[in-house]
């Protein structure tokens, strides 16, 4: 199977409001740093989920001009899950430039912490569990709905 543009850019968000927010639910009492109380905590971490999702949608713009010039039109898995390198440092970047000023400010280990473990979690829940109550996802190319 291979993703179509449409089906990464579902999958990427269904991933972020399913997985994605679980995780973040999760986390975020253990990290430091993020505001005096919970909730501002889950209201930063929810941001930056956010965040991840709009910059998604161009991220997936670029990697889909990108696999144009591959063979198979597709990443390796491997790709899928290095691709957090540039998204988490064009998204620090922006955070820390005041870019996107909803987002207050994170300590440079609390975001890295988030971003890694909430990227590797969905990660792993699209190319294992996801399959399973969405049997026909890989064969509609990606798309959720």
């Amino acid at each position: 199977m291979v993703p179509t543009l449409m089906g990464r850019i579902q999958t990427r968000l269904f991933l972020l409001a399913t997985a994605g927010v679980v995780v973040t639910l999760l986390l975020m009492p253990l990290l430091p740093g993020m505001g005096a109380s919970l909730g501002d905590r889950y209201g930063t971490g929810l941001l930056v989920l956010v965040a991840v999702g709009v910059l998604g949608v161009g991220w997936e713009l670029v990697y889909h001009f990108l696999m144009q010039f591959r063979w198979e039109k597709d990443w390796p898995t491997l790709f899928g899950l290095l691709t957090l390198v540039p998204e988490g440092f064009l998204l620090f970047f922006l955070l820390r430039s005041g870019a996107i000023d909803v987002i207050g400010p994170i300590p440079a280990g609390t975001f890295w912490t988030h971003f890694t473990v909430v990227w590797v979690c969905i990660w792993l829940v699209a190319n294992g569990p996801m399959r399973v109550p969405f049997i026909r996802w890989r064969f509609r190319g990606g798309r959720v709905l």
